[in-house]
């Protein structure tokens, strides 16, 4: 199937075929023909499959002809007066938000559709200033548009369509009941579409209120990982896991990699260690401005820095076609972000490698991560990375339990959220033995945990959890 297929008028064709796509992805070809329609819809794809294009290309069609047969009725002074947005779209984060409202500038470029981003750590008056002028996409995180909807600087009563992206994550920032009064601000009759990557039953109950009689679309079984992304496991001790992550830059020469870390404080070191070490790299989360999280994640597209190190929120919203690779330098306590964190490599039909750095401490995660994907990780142990310690630090002995709390810190304009995250500190101290004295690949681990041959080092006892402590969500 082509596009020219799916009913796109030549505005948008000839806008996407600038982007260089003539053939649409499992999830466009599905999707677009049932918004195109004016059918709610609920779509299950992963990151990666091109769901974005699989909205923005529908409503900017719908906005488009609604606005030919509006001027057509309309005096030029009615049309000047049209400023209020005509589509609402919710995401979780400041970098989805802004990577949205880049497609639908992309997509929309020869319509004359306006459209807008918004969202917090950055000044509120550029956003008041394009409002007034007028918008006809909105694209908000919740928070932010709350504080519009509070000083009445934004009218949502002629909102058509409404669209919820990434909803599983918005539950898990403990979104829900910002949107819920968002969605008590909207007309009663409109168009509601919700994308997924993973469908929990919370999510689904969401669903179940919010979109009537819809469509369904699944281009991937429920709560999976990409198919094109090729996972492993290395155990290895938490001391030691930064000298490993050294000695696989060293002799894999890897040029571009996201690394995950649980914390900010983590990110921050383990960046800042990278960066000592020769390998240029930079730290994303919340707690940096909105500049700083622009400049290092085009730094790290344009291939200037070798290696980004984001946390889980801050991390949406990288959409890099051919990302090589992904690291979980520590693992996530909510499996379903090990699908979120892994969906960032093996994009547009693209292969990708993903890595995890797994200490005998994160042998729950690990276990919780293998139910939901339904299989085993392959592990394996790196030669002069014996893994020393035996047994979990007395305070790992229990999995963190809680939802996680919300979104990285960095805007004043956050509220509490409703569900608590348990983190985990950085990383423990180096081993201070060379990366340089260790050469070979990883081979198969032994029954257990991990080996322990004589005369090798012991690791400490790895990092204990922190206590479980209400956050605040940031977006």
């Amino acid at each position: 199937m082509q596009f020219t297929e799916l009913g796109l008028s030549p505005e948008l064709l000839r806008a996407i075929g600038e982007q260089g796509y003539t053939t649409p992805t499992p999830i466009q070809a599905q999707a677009i023909p049932h918004v195109l329609s004016g059918r709610d819809l609920e779509a299950l794809a992963q990151t990666g499959t091109g769901k974005t294009a699989a909205f923005v290309l529908p409503l900017l069609q719908r906005l488009t002809a609604a606005s030919t047969a509006t001027d057509a009725a309309n005096t030029p002074l009615q049309r000047i007066k049209h400023t209020a947005p005509r589509a609402l779209v919710l995401v979780p984060t400041r970098e989805l938000a802004q990577q949205v409202e880049d497609s639908v500038r992309a997509y929309g470029k020869y319509t004359g559709i306006r459209s807008l981003a918004i969202y917090g750590g950055v000044s509120i008056n550029p956003q008041l200033q394009t409002l007034r002028r007028g918008v006809d996409i909105l694209v908000a995180t919740p928070g932010r548009l709350l504080d519009h909807i509070s000083q009445r600087t934004v009218d949502l009563s002629k909102v058509t369509t409404l669209i919820l992206d990434e909803a599983d994550r918005m539950f898990d920032m403990g979104f829900i009941r910002d949107i819920r009064k968002i969605i008590e601000r909207l007309p009663r009759e409109r168009q509601n579409l919700m994308f997924s990557a993973t469908f929990a039953a919370e999510v689904r109950e969401l669903a179940h209120t919010v979109l009537k009689n819809p469509a369904l679309v699944e281009v991937a079984r429920r709560n999976t990982a990409a198919e094109l992304v090729t996972q492993s496991v290395i155990r290895v001790d938490q001391a030691q896991k930064k000298d490993v992550l050294l000695h696989l830059f060293e002799t894999h020469g890897w040029h571009q990699v996201l690394v995950f870390c649980r914390t900010k404080h983590g990110a921050d070191a383990l960046a800042k260690r990278l960066d000592q070490s020769g390998i240029r790299s930079a730290a994303l989360h919340g707690n940096k401005s909105q500049n700083a999280r622009a400049r290092a994640l085009a730094d790290f597209k344009s291939g200037k820095l070798a290696a980004l190190v984001a946390t889980d929120i801050a991390a949406r919203g990288i959409d890099i076609d051919a990302l090589p690779q992904v690291v979980n330098f520590e693992l996530p306590h909510v499996p379903e972000d090990y699908i979120h964190r892994i969906g960032r490599t093996g994009r547009a039909g693209a292969s990708g490698i993903a890595l995890s750095l797994v200490s005998i401490d994160e042998r729950i995660q690990l276990r919780d991560i293998e139910r939901l994907l339904k299989r085993e990780i392959e592990s394996s142990i790196l030669p002069g990375f014996e893994p020393q310690q035996t047994r979990p630090t007395p305070s790992s002995a229990k999995p963190p339990m809680g939802r996680r709390s919300g979104a990285p810190g960095g805007n004043s304009n956050s509220r509490p959220g409703n569900a608590n995250r348990p983190s985990r500190g950085a990383s423990g101290p180096s081993s201070g033995r060379s990366a340089n004295d260790r050469t070979g690949a990883p081979r198969p681990a032994r029954s257990g945990f991990g080996g322990k041959p004589s005369g090798a080092p012991r690791g400490d006892r790895g990092a204990k959890p922190a206590s479980h402590h209400s956050g605040q969500r940031h977006q």
